[in-house]
């Protein structure tokens, strides 16, 4: 379910019980996928549909980004244009693979005339270092007889030469922000190619290959524009597409769910509320590292708000949660079923458990 499906289905069963109540809406996401339809949603944005590259050669992809209510801030998610859910499994090679179609919904939103572009990269199919985002906003990388490289995972070793003299100027103008929890090097046992080349189809030789190419692409870039991001925490994101924001867009990285939350102006909207509720697909101890839900409950600790969590399922050590903000946690699913019924029925369930959660509510009212 989509978060703004999650609240209607949250108010429903709310409303059983408080039937005057103020609700407010507020959907809400990490920075991953989601993200788009969440802060168009809760700002009351709009969508823009558009055709770019995908991440294979000749491919094209219809995606879409946001625009938010106040006009001025686009909000874009990697994976429409570069994901690897737009790769089939046996399709998938990191050294083919480029973000060429990001920098075009970047270009796209810049059309729009927006001030600030966030950009969630969760999700890629790619492994060239942004190198093909950056190409599609102007920046040509040339090899040793002074021709355009490929802009792929491929094309990284063959980079002698680094221009930005055709880059967009509007970028220079632009705050470019980038929504991600993950903080993983460029390259190295804790970069972009070691940790998640596997995932996005890479051998071991091909991990070794690409891990030498974004390190060479690493002193290129420190050479022609004397960045230094080969160690930058967050630069292997989105298999090195971190880096080439911040080398080529001067993008500044920031936890997903922080981004989202002043997005939506989160905050003051906690801060009139009696109680806050949240959710998500499973919750278990890794909630607190930069889940929805934790980012929700920080926001709510900071002005002694209850927080209330529903979740298809509780996993492992979920009690940790209580001690980062949220107050009380439930399961959704109403008896032993598969996941495609619990899939299937889980506007019902949510509106159940709510209308449940507000009938104990109303107890302590009375």
């Amino acid at each position: 379910m989509t978060a703004k499906e999650v609240c209607i289905a949250m108010e429903k069963g709310l409303r059983r019980v408080f039937v005057d109540a103020d609700i407010v809406h507020v959907p809400m996401a990490d920075g991953g996928e989601g993200t788009v339809d969440s802060v168009v949603a809760a700002t009351n944005g709009q969508k823009k549909y558009l055709t770019v590259h995908g991440p294979l050669k000749g491919q094209k992809v219809k995606a879409y980004y946001g625009i938010l209510g106040d006009g001025k801030t686009a909000v874009i998610e990697m994976a429409q244009a570069s994901g690897l859910m737009l790769v089939a499994p046996e399709q998938r090679n990191p050294l083919e693979t480029s973000t060429y179609g990001t920098g075009e919904l970047i270009k796209a939103a810049l059309d729009d005339g927006v001030k600030t572009i966030i950009i969630g990269i969760g999700g890629s199919a790619t492994v060239d270092g942004g190198l093909g985002m950056a190409q599609a906003l102007g920046v040509e990388f040339k090899d040793k007889d002074q021709k355009l490289v490929a802009p792929t995972g491929a094309g990284l070793l063959k980079i002698e030469d680094i221009s930005i003299a055709k880059l967009d100027q509007r970028l220079a103008k632009t705050k470019i922000i980038i929504a991600s929890d993950v903080e993983n090097v460029l390259t190295g046992p804790t970069g972009a190619a070691k940790v998640f080349g596997p995932q996005k189809g890479a051998d071991p030789q091909m991990v070794a290959f690409l891990d030498e190419g974004l390190h060479h692409y690493a002193q290129m870039i420190k050479k022609y524009l004397g960045k230094e991001i080969e160690k930058v925490p967050g630069s292997g994101a989105a298999g090195g597409l971190g880096a080439g924001l911040m080398a080529f867009l001067n993008a500044d990285i920031q936890p997903g769910v922080e981004v989202v939350a002043n997005a939506v102006h989160l905050a003051e909207k906690v801060a009139q509320a009696d109680y806050v509720f949240t959710g998500e697909g499973g919750m278990d101890f890794q909630t607190k590292y930069g889940k929805t839900p934790f980012g929700v409950a920080q926001v709510a600790q900071k002005y002694h708000k209850p927080v209330i969590a529903e979740a298809g399922y509780l996993g492992e050590r979920i009690e940790e949660l209580y001690e980062v903000g949220i107050t009380a946690i439930f399961g959704i699913v109403a008896r032993a079923q598969s996941l495609e019924e619990s899939l299937k029925n889980g506007a019902t369930n949510i509106e159940r458990t709510t209308e449940n959660i507000a009938r104990l509510l109303k107890i302590e009212q009375n």
